[in-house]
Order: C-alpha cells, then structure tokens, then sequence
C-alpha cells in the first residue's frame, strides 16, 4: 500500500504562483537559494543527460537584461507598450533565475523529452520556493523566445534555448483563487 505524505498532497491541492510584480524583498540569499536548486534539479530526466542549466539573476543583472530590452522589441517590432511590459519583468524584479535548455547529442532520448525535463526543473523550482514560504512565478515572453536576446543576456549557445524566468520573492498581496481546470472534462479513462 502506498505511504502517501499528507503535508505534500496538501501543497499541491492548494499551491498557486504569485503574480510576480507582487513579489518584493526580501529575497532569499544565495544560502537560502541553493537548497531550492537544488530541489529543482531533482527533477525527470531520461538518460541521465542533465540537459538543462540555471542562471540566478540577481538586481544589477536584471537591471542589464532589461535595458536590452528596448532594441530587441524594435528589431522584433514589438509596440511600445509590449517592450515596456516586457522590460518591466526584469526592472521590476529583484531575483529570478533562468532555466536553460541546454540539449545534449542522444541516439536515446529525443530532444522534445530533453525540453520536457527543462520545463520540470523550472516547474520544481517555482515549487520549491513555493513550499518554502516565498512567492515565485514562472515568465517567459517574447523577448526570452529571440536567441539573439538570449545570447546577449544570458551567454547561450546557439543550441540553447531558455525555458523560463522562475521570479522569486516576498508576496505583498496574496492573490485571489482563479479557476481551476475541469477534471472530468480534460480527463479520457480507457480500459481496453
């Protein structure tokens, strides 16, 4: 029989991001950071492979990446108001870390299972903090999706490619509950 752990269960039922211009200081150091890492690294992971990185962007390093910002929205030819929302995720925060796809050469596993286990570890993370009492939230957007942008922020390599922005922080307003997915409606049971 199972030996389920009803503290867990219970997060999970109730867990929920943080809108992350809600998330203020503090933040946690890197002491109180590293368990987290390394809760997320604990994470899916086919072959073994590990094809996935982490960048921990602290505030003047947010406070680079957003000022490239502004010319990767005009060579996109984003609106003013998209390259001002999109700047505002990283001038506005004070911690976040990059989850990096870093796919590596497999006869075994496929790439797309490679990206599937990225997006565990930025899903275990933002859980992690979660469950450590801070809030967090996982972004992306446009400007994460240019490789160009990537490279010039984050140092990628042309086969790297970023996941997500896990933002992480002190909550200065619990958000409302929003609507959950149906179930029954998403749900198909076969049994032959």
């Amino acid at each position: 029989m199972p030996d389920p752990d009803p503290a867990a269960l219970a997060f999970l039922q109730r867990r929920r991001s943080r809108p992350a211009r809600t998330l203020g200081l503090p933040v946690p150091d890197r002491t109180a950071l590293r368990p987290l890492l390394d809760m997320a690294l604990r994470c899916p992971d086919h072959g073994k492979l590990e094809p996935w990185r982490l960048v921990v962007l602290e505030r003047a390093a947010l406070a680079r990446v957003a000022g490239l910002v502004a010319d990767c929205g005009a060579r996109l030819g984003k609106t003013e108001a998209e390259i001002a929302k999109q700047r505002a995720q990283f001038a506005d925060a004070h911690l976040a870390v990059a989850v990096i796809f870093a796919p590596k050469p497999s006869d075994k596993v496929p790439g797309i299972e490679q990206g599937h286990s990225a997006a565990c570890v930025a899903y275990g993370l933002l859980n992690a903090a979660l469950a450590a009492g801070w809030g967090a939230n996982w972004l992306s957007g446009w400007a994460s999706h240019d490789a160009a942008f990537a490279r010039d922020a984050l140092g990628l390599a042309d086969h790297e490619r970023i996941t997500g922005f896990i933002h992480i922080g002190t909550e200065s307003a619990t958000p409302p509950e929003r609507p959950r997915p149906d179930t029954d409606a998403l749900t198909t049971w076969m049994d032959a």
